[in-house]
């Protein structure tokens, strides 16, 4: 009889679980099949939209996947991608509702269940997130592209990781040539963290203006096209084009309330099981466990994969393991960055070839493929 095993999100976590689960669990259980359910028909390498946004930097192959082509080496009855979006699940009887991109609704029987839809940005005009499909993520991106072109003045709003690799991104292509501002909400960029100096140090290198206690309070589209930015003191910045990185939100809505936080995580256990479902995992930036990371979600994927593997060998979970640590790297632009390694802090040049010299791109076809697994 088959088992199903239907995982919601084509993105770091639940691609990961597809792959492996395919490759190292479906040869000794010969009747297993993977439902993939993705909006985005590709795999959007989101880690690199900051650099994405520059015109003439990157070109969309390199960012962006078809996910489905990546799976055409397994047999045709162990795998269905699906590209649409999940609209509410059914724990009791085993069912999740899906809305495809034509607007069909089906519903999907599982016997186990992976929930790893990540996070979108509240503003859904910008592509820090797989905000939608292929072709909205790549139109945002053009979009963008172009109106950097025009711009002589940049303001990039928020100054947590995005914000500043974003600026940084800008600054190290145009230099003098365009004025780029970086408003931090907070006394400090990234929060205050302790490379906190070290990168304003890079910034101020590059050429960007940081803003410290300037929080965006609002913002209105001007008539010649400028967009007008009120911090909360009453300030008003004018500016060519408005970049706001700040705020995500876990793409949960379609979830149970029991089975979520306060704040609309994914409520897992250690073995990243969801509590008060039987059957159902999560992983990625959805559970958001302690962080949303790249290097979090895949190790976590490979945790939810190995348990599900064991839960269909009559097994019983293991506690999925991520890293010691915490990580933290933040590329400057294409030639410097800053980072620690737990308390310990890494040299600019160790930051830019594990990060910032890429941004991974070079992982992308990989992930798609499977042979990153």
């Amino acid at each position: 009889m088959t088992k199903t095993i239907v995982v919601l999100g084509g993105a770091y976590a639940g691609v990961g679980v597809a792959h492996r689960l395919l490759k190292h669990t479906k040869p000794s259980v010969k009747d297993l099949k993977v439902i993939l359910v993705s909006k985005n028909s590709h795999f959007f390498w989101n880690l690199a939209s900051v650099r994405a946004i520059v015109p003439g930097t990157l070109k969309e192959e390199q960012y962006a996947l078809p996910i489905e082509k990546g799976f055409a080496k397994y047999p045709a009855d162990s795998f269905e991608f699906v590209v649409g979006s999940a609209e509410g699940v059914d724990v009791s009887a085993k069912t999740v509702k899906v809305v495809t991109q034509n607007g069909d609704e089906k519903v999907l029987n599982y016997d186990h269940l992976v929930v790893a839809t990540g996070t979108r940005t509240i503003n859904t005009n910008v592509p820090w997130k797989s905000n939608g499909t292929h072709e909205e993520i790549a139109g945002h991106i053009a979009e963008i592209q172009e109106k950097v072109t025009k711009a002589s003045h940049i303001v990039v709003a928020g100054a947590g990781a995005t914000g500043v690799e974003a600026a940084a991104e800008l600054a190290y292509e145009y230099g003098a040539k365009k004025e780029i501002v970086l408003l931090s909400g907070d006394a400090e960029i990234l929060g205050g963290d302790s490379i906190a100096s070290n990168v304003s140090s890079e910034l101020k290198k590059l050429g960007v203006k940081v803003r410290k206690s300037a929080r965006v309070a609002d913002t209105n589209e001007l008539p010649d096209g400028k967009t007008e930015v009120v911090l909360q003191d009453g300030e008003k910045i004018t500016t060519d084009l408005y970049l706001p990185t700040m705020g995500v939100v876990p793409n949960t809505e379609f979830l149970p309330a029991n089975l979520l936080t306060d704040k609309k995580f994914v409520d897992i256990d250690e073995f990243y099981k969801v509590k008060g479902a039987e059957n159902v995992w999560a992983a990625g930036d959805a559970v958001w466990k302690p962080k949303g990371s790249f290097v979090l979600a895949d190790k976590q994927a490979a945790g939810v994969a190995k348990n599900i593997d064991l839960a269909l060998k009559g097994k019983p979970p293991v506690v999925v393991k991520t890293i010691p640590m915490d990580v933290f790297f933040v590329a400057t632009g294409r030639g410097r960055g800053a980072g620690r390694l737990g308390s310990v802090k890494v040299f600019s040049f160790m930051v830019y070839m594990i990060k910032g010299k890429t941004l991974g791109i070079q992982q992308l076809p990989g992930y798609v493929d499977g042979s990153a697994f």
